[in-house]
């Protein structure tokens, strides 16, 4: 059987990944609620890591960094005025650094990211984050639509065990199968050590 092409080399249209000394790193709800309890994710250990390294060459490079988390409810998941709404220790946003609060998946909606995005004169954007199925696929699917060009960071990224049909989806499967997608006709996707 033959090996299928993705959309990108069907059309034409794909791109290498991005240097991230050449780009703008967007880390996507980085936060606290992620690390236990019901919306505890799959690898998360080492995709923090992985995160930090990325914070850490952007940085040393002089790149912009955006800081994207959700708002959530009081007393609810994302509580903006409680622990879990907060972002996770050595992420944490810097002085310069780019915020920006979302209420929806998509990092743009309702934000004015692409406003920023543009003032910074990058179309090279450097996604990564959580959760890898929600607003990190959404974030992505729109910032293709507004002309941008993504490099998601794979193992910079992590989701968690779905229900499905009576049955459960594990975090790895879910995983494989977003990037999977991604990689078709929406970013081009890369390891971390590959972009610093």
């Amino acid at each position: 059987m033959s090996v299928p092409q993705t959309m990108f080399q069907l059309s034409g249209r794909g791109y290498p990944a991005a240097k991230l000394s050449h780009a703008t790193l967007i880390i996507i709800d980085a936060q606290k609620e992620y690390l236990s309890g019901p919306l505890a994710l799959s690898g998360m250990d080492s995709a923090v890591a992985n995160i930090k390294q990325l914070v850490t060459a952007a940085r040393a490079a002089g790149r912009p960094i955006v800081h994207v988390s959700h708002l959530g409810t009081v007393g609810g998941l994302f509580d903006p005025r409680g622990e879990r709404g907060q972002f996770i220790p050595g992420l944490e946003p810097l002085a310069g650094e780019i915020k920006i609060e979302k209420i929806l998946p998509s990092a743009f909606h309702g934000t004015d990211l692409k406003k920023r995005l543009e003032e910074l004169g990058s179309v090279d954007l450097v996604v990564c984050g959580f959760m890898s199925h929600s607003s990190v696929s959404t974030t992505v699917r729109a910032a293709k639509n507004l002309g941008f060009r993504c490099t998601l960071v794979e193992d910079a990224c992590a989701t968690r065990d779905l229900p499905y049909k009576g049955g459960v989806l594990s975090a790895e499967h879910v995983q494989q199968t977003e990037m999977a997608i991604m990689a078709d006709n929406f970013a081009a996707v890369a390891q971390t050590n590959s972009l610093i």
